[in-house]
């Protein structure tokens, strides 16, 4: 492993940048993943990452250097080794975990899958929300995910936090035009608020959905929110105004498995 010791190193200040800016994620494709878990999801999901840089700390643990031998073994992933004090200027955690693995974000496939579900989050702001539906998407078996303007980026270091792995079961897409989406889909389009909706429990969301989720202050947006052909409601006790919107895309998502399940079990 080549050791990194000094904040003047290039590789270091590269790494550094790559860290706290979500402009150079995206204009070179990449993103750093911050813990053994997420490093090991994305191994077990998409493949090897490009590199591998641990602390001297995280070196010493069992399960780090178990991941260090690993993928260290035929060459193809570079490791790296930092001063625990470069380590910790890396990493967003309180308490660093002693391992990251520099990734290239994956591609989303060119189309979303015909006749699936989709979610489409307008604006949505807050990474530890938007991670959280990311989370609850794929324990819901949802694929497609559309991540329109003004969103939180989908691979910060928060939101990949609040998924834990989920974004390696999904197909993101960033920066879509929602409006065009939301016209081109082939199923109910069910905008998700607060009030003046229909009763979610009282929905057929047998088939496909497009589920749109707005902005947790504005909500959706009027030109997304005229796309939509149902607008659904979650029933609440008097007094409750509304839900955080990563709890309530989590009831929404569910309540359309129970049924679909419930409906698949019925046929058989």
């Amino acid at each position: 492993m080549k050791l990194i010791a000094s904040r003047a190193n290039e590789r270091f200040k590269a790494l550094r940048v790559l860290a706290t800016d979500t402009r150079a994620q995206r204009s070179s494709n990449s993103c750093l993943l911050d813990g053994s878990h997420l490093v090991a999801a994305f191994c077990d999901k998409r493949g090897l990452p490009e590199c591998l840089i641990v602390s001297e700390h995280g070196l010493a643990q069992a399960e780090i250097r178990a991941l260090v031998d690993r993928l260290s073994g035929d060459g193809r992933t570079e490791c790296l080794l930092l001063k625990d004090s470069l380590f910790a200027s890396l990493s967003q955690l309180t308490t660093p975990a002693g391992v990251m693995a520099l990734v290239r974000i994956p591609d989303a496939p060119g189309a979303a899958i015909a006749g699936a579900s989709c979610l489409l989050l307008d604006a949505l702001q807050d990474a530890g929300n938007v991670g959280a539906i990311l989370r609850s998407a794929a324990a819901a078996g949802i694929r497609d995910v559309f991540l329109g303007p003004g969103c939180a980026s989908a691979w910060m270091p928060r939101v990949l936090r609040a998924a834990q792995g989920a974004h390696f079961d999904l197909a993101l897409r960033e920066q879509a035009d929602l409006c065009q989406v939301a016209e081109n889909f082939c199923g109910s389009v069910v905008a998700a608020t607060a009030q003046a909706g229909e009763n979610l429990f009282q929905l057929d969301l047998t088939g496909p959905v497009a589920w749109l989720f707005g902005n947790e202050g504005s909500g959706i947006s009027p030109a997304l929110l005229a796309a939509a052909t149902r607008r659904a409601s979650i029933p609440m006790a008097a007094g409750s105004e509304s839900l955080n919107v990563a709890a309530a895309a989590a009831v929404c998502l569910f309540e359309e498995l129970r049924q679909k399940q419930f409906t698949n079990a019925a046929k058989r």
